[in-house]
């Protein structure tokens, strides 16, 4: 598995695009390009958490302070941080974007992301959190802007996942 530089950069252009310049992230394998451009960027705040839910709490924080803000995360780590999710963002209408590397889904190699894989749309529609598959880095940055806008129109958690058609080579 090769994660794609050029797609990653479609991904935080989209990001950037979309007026972000604050990202809560924990790190993780499809994310390492993304977290490296936002790192390098004097125009963008990043701040890498050790848990998920730090990272609801923070974005939350950011919104209030009326800062646009993104989070990015594996869907192990939206699984982690349901709790904030549930009891703050929902609760308290916090418009939550979140880019969520989906993993563990088909063409999956790797065992420990299948089960997170498995439960991960299921959850998002138990919550009745939307969500979308980003797929195409054409349309990434749309997709992006439109989750985002999503978020704040509704006042809740919205999900965009990146698939592996997006973040591999």
């Amino acid at each position: 598995m090769t994660v794609s530089l050029d797609n990653s950069k479609a991904v935080y252009q989209g990001i950037k695009d979309a007026g972000i310049k604050f990202i809560t992230a924990l790190p993780e394998t499809w994310l390492v390009y993304l977290l490296q451009l936002a790192d390098e960027d004097p125009e963008m705040c990043l701040i890498e958490v050790a848990k998920e839910e730090e990272a609801v709490g923070i974005a939350a924080g950011a919104y209030f302070a009326g800062e646009p803000n993104i989070l990015l995360m594996q869907n192990h780590g939206f699984l982690a941080a349901i709790n904030g999710i549930v009891s703050l963002a929902m609760l308290y209408r916090v418009p939550l974007c979140m880019l969520i590397a989906h993993r563990g889904h088909m063409g999956e190699p790797y065992p420990w992301h299948t089960q997170g894989g498995i439960v991960t749309e299921p959850v998002l529609r138990a919550l009745n959190i939307p969500f979308d598959y980003a797929r195409d880095p054409q349309k990434v940055g749309k997709q992006i802007r439109e989750a985002h806008t999503y978020s704040l129109s509704s006042l809740s958690p919205v999900a965009l996942m990146l698939s592996r058609d997006l973040m591999e080579d």
